[in-house]
């Protein structure tokens, strides 16, 4: 099955320059979203992971089906204001600004090992940024998985020398 056929680009989205690349389809078509978790659930059968972390939003919906494919736990991580308990923040860059990402103070446990999901990697502005929080909890990275890779971006030379799994890449 190709699933580049099933992931939709959208020029000068969200601002003008930028090439947008949709997920809706893919999420829509019950075996090509079935066939990308279980890809990523492949590549990371034998991390030994106790949890799945992903930021909001797109990374939820990836993080949380392939947390439960595999038995594991899942941590959100949010922009500020929309958790309810004490967190742990870190700002970062992304490809057309800035950003922000928070986490619940007790989320992890140190030396515990998660993966880190998203949808995609871009810049690796936000996925460099969920790396940091975990770090910062003494936790560690199991490993990188993301359904679409933009290499042309280089975004792996911010990862901190983690690897990163992707379904898909697109030069």
């Amino acid at each position: 099955m190709d699933l580049r056929k099933l992931i939709r680009d959208i020029p000068d989205y969200p601002k003008e320059g930028i090439l947008f690349f949709d997920i809706t389809p893919l999420l829509g078509d019950a075996e090509g979203f079935r066939k990308a978790i279980d890809l990523l659930a492949e590549r990371f059968a034998e991390a030994k992971a106790t949890k799945i972390v992903a930021a909001e939003a797109r990374g939820f919906i990836f993080g949380a089906a392939l947390a439960y494919k595999m038995g594991l736990g899942f941590v959100p991580v949010r922009k500020p204001g929309k958790l309810p308990y004490k967190t742990k923040s870190v700002s970062y860059d992304l490809e057309y600004g800035s950003d922000t990402l928070c986490m619940h103070e007790d989320a992890l446990l140190r030396g515990e090992k998660v993966l880190v999901i998203d949808d995609l990697l871009a810049t690796g502005g936000t996925l460099s940024g969920v790396i940091d929080l975990v770090e910062a909890f003494g936790a560690e990275i199991a490993g990188i998985g993301v359904v679409i890779e933009l290499s042309f971006l280089n975004g792996k030379e911010q990862l901190h020398s983690y690897g990163c799994e992707s379904i898909l890449q697109i030069a």
